[in-house]
């Protein structure tokens, strides 16, 4: 070659940015430029001449010598490695990747080929990695989408296998689509507002969303969003990572509720080791009723708050859960709170698992409403039967009452009736002027029967107002003179021989706002037995006395007496002294006056010394306390 068309063509070597290495037809090597030299790290001196093997791997060089051979042959320009790697050796000994173009070309009869080489090492790591980032992607469980952050509406551009799983789209419905479709018609999340402002402000976030497969199923999304920014601050594409946390979701639903239902039962619920029996947890209801915090029952074991347990006895028990003879065992034992006061309960005990361990729960449920209730059912059942005891002998008493009382109404009308009887047939045999004196005597009779009749008859009735309830009182402003003057002229009317009624003194006066009637009715009882129980030619007095709010009028007289083992029972109804027995009466006069001056705010009481005489006091209010 001149030296001129050398330089040419030294300076065309270098002008080419491949590796450029020439060798004849027996693969010596005959040129290279820079780039070549730097390729295999050889200096061009060391390669001229030399065999183009020189920079083929060892176990490459026979193929190569055979490939060499064929492309001479053929003589046409080809590429190398189309169908296979091709690798060239470093003179530090390293292999590389190389792609290589043959061009052959004769010049004065001499055929040589020129090799255009690139390094391809740097690029077929790129590759590499990027193949096993692409198969990482593709293989992960999670679901993965790359967004064109550049684009309107920031579409999908890349999505893993797992994502079009979980979604169940297909790969149309999902490239150049906002992931907003996941949403459906449930866009009113307020996650969404969280992942919306994150991604307008450039920044990474992690949000909980419900959103939507193809088929309509609801899953929850728990998705993580990454900006990607270039070297000039801009955002080219987002990466979404999602995580179908549907089961836990459901799990934490379950967990919470069982949890509300554990803290928020009025039931006292207990949970501890089944080996230590040291409390684990304890609910809020049993916190309140024993009186302990959940810090202080942790140090604690259900000995601490059962005083009568024994704890060998209790491990026996219990033995039987742990060795599977039995799911659950229910006994009743007493607690006692913080504050010392104990309280009866019915334990439902059962073995259950927390984790790897094996804890006891107990279900402690109060039973002190029951047992009083219990204790109060015997003492109602104790209570109603001593009642039905009191009415039964109450109900035998009434019997006697009123076979009493039959004795004493046919007594007491019998008497006066036969006397009426006698009078009115002895008036009929005296007819003539000379009996005149006679007969008076046996109308004063027929008289006296018929008045002590009247009040007999006047007595059962206000007997039988009292016991229906028919009775009404009716009070006016009066004189008590007025009622005196009435009771006084009747008593008259039915006084034994020389007996005197002693009027009282000064009560013209005095007066009040009561009931006329009653108050008369009672003043008349009192006088009338007055009269009834002394004897002939005694005295009977009226004392009366008033003050501003009561008055007290007293009856005094100088009969029989009252024994003293009588005088519990005189009020009673139908009850007559033992040395009344002979005389007239029907026992209910006394009871009613009790009755009606307790009705109208008044008292009654007595004195009274057998064969001596008896002072009856009743004190009236002066105005009615109805």
């Amino acid at each position: 070659m001149l030296r001129q068309d050398q330089e040419i063509f030294n300076i065309l070597l270098e002008a080419i940015s491949e590796g450029v290495i020439i060798v004849d037809d027996h693969q010596q090597i005959m040129e290279l430029n820079t780039v070549a030299e730097r390729i295999f790290g050889y200096k061009k001196s060391e390669l001229l001449h030399k065999d183009l093997s020189l920079l083929v791997p060892d176990n490459y060089r026979h193929n190569h010598s055979k490939h060499f051979k064929n492309f001479a042959k053929k003589g046409e320009k080809r590429k190398m490695g189309e169908a296979s790697d091709i690798y060239g050796l470093k003179k530090t000994g390293d292999v590389i990747d190389i792609e290589v173009e043959l061009n052959p070309f004769s010049i004065y009869n001499k055929t040589y080929v020129m090799a255009l080489v690139k390094d391809v090492s740097q690029l077929k790591e790129t590759e590499k990695n990027l193949m096993l980032k692409s198969s990482a992607l593709q293989s992960a469980s999670n679901g993965i989408i790359i967004t064109d952050a550049l684009k309107p509406d920031n579409p999908i551009i890349y999505f893993n296998a797992a994502f079009q799983r979980l979604t169940g789209y297909s790969k149309k419905e999902i490239l150049n689509h906002n992931c907003r479709f996941l949403q459906g018609k449930d866009r009113d999340q307020e996650p969404l507002k969280i992942l919306r402002e994150a991604i307008n402000s450039s920044e990474s976030c992690q949000v909980t969303l419900r959103n939507y497969k193809k088929d309509g199923t609801l899953f929850w999304n728990d998705l993580y969003i990454m900006p990607i920014i270039n070297d000039k601050g801009v955002i080219t594409h987002f990466i979404g990572i999602q995580n179908d946390v549907t089961k836990r979701k459901k799990a934490e639903a379950e967990r919470n509720h069982l949890a509300t239902i554990f803290d928020e039962s009025l039931n006292e619920i207990y949970v501890f080791d089944a080996k230590t029996l040291e409390f684990i947890n304890v609910n809020y209801g049993a916190q309140k009723n024993i009186g302990y915090t959940i810090k202080e029952l942790k140090k604690m074991t259900p000995f601490d708050i059962k005083p009568k347990e024994n704890e060998t006895a209790f491990r026996n028990i219990t033995e039987t859960l742990l060795n599977g003879k039995v799911e659950k065992i229910e006994f009743e034992s007493v607690h006692q709170r913080k504050d010392g006061s104990i309280y009866p309960v019915d334990v439902h005990l059962q073995l259950s698992s927390l984790g790897e361990k094996e804890v006891f729960v107990a279900i402690i449920l109060d039973i002190t409403e029951r047992k009083n209730y219990t204790e109060k059912l015997e003492k109602t059942v104790q209570k109603r039967t001593e009642q039905l005891n009191v009415a039964l002998s109450k109900e035998k008493e009434l019997n006697e009452l009123k076979t009493k009382f039959l004795s004493l109404v046919s007594h007491e009308f019998k008497t006066p009736l036969s006397g009426i009887l006698t009078s009115t047939v002895l008036l009929g045999k005296y007819q003539l002027s000379k009996d005149q004196e006679k007969r008076n005597k046996h109308i004063k009779t027929i008289a006296d029967k018929v008045h002590y009749l009247n009040n007999i008859l006047n007595d059962f009735l206000s007997l039988e107002k009292l016991e229906t309830g028919d009775l009404n009182y009716t009070c006016s402003n009066f004189k008590l003179s007025k009622v005196l003057d009435e009771v006084v002229y009747n008593a008259n009317m039915i006084l034994k021989d020389g007996q005197f009624i002693n009027y009282p003194d000064n009560i013209d006066d005095i007066s009040f706002n009561q009931d006329e009637k009653i108050v008369a009715l009672i003043i008349t009882n009192l006088v009338n037995n007055a009269i009834k129980y002394s004897p002939e030619h005694t005295d009977i007095d009226i004392n009366v006395k008033q003050n501003r709010t009561t008055t007290t009028i007293e009856v005094l007289d100088n009969g029989i007496g009252i024994p003293d083992k009588d005088q519990k029972s005189i009020f009673e109804r139908y009850f007559r002294a033992e040395n009344a027995i002979n005389t007239q009466g029907t026992g209910i006069g006394l009871n009613i006056a009790k009755y009606h001056l307790e009705n109208l705010g008044g008292t009654i009481s007595f004195e009274s010394i057998e064969k001596e005489g008896t002072t009856f006091t009743i004190t009236i209010p002066n105005t009615a306390k109805l």
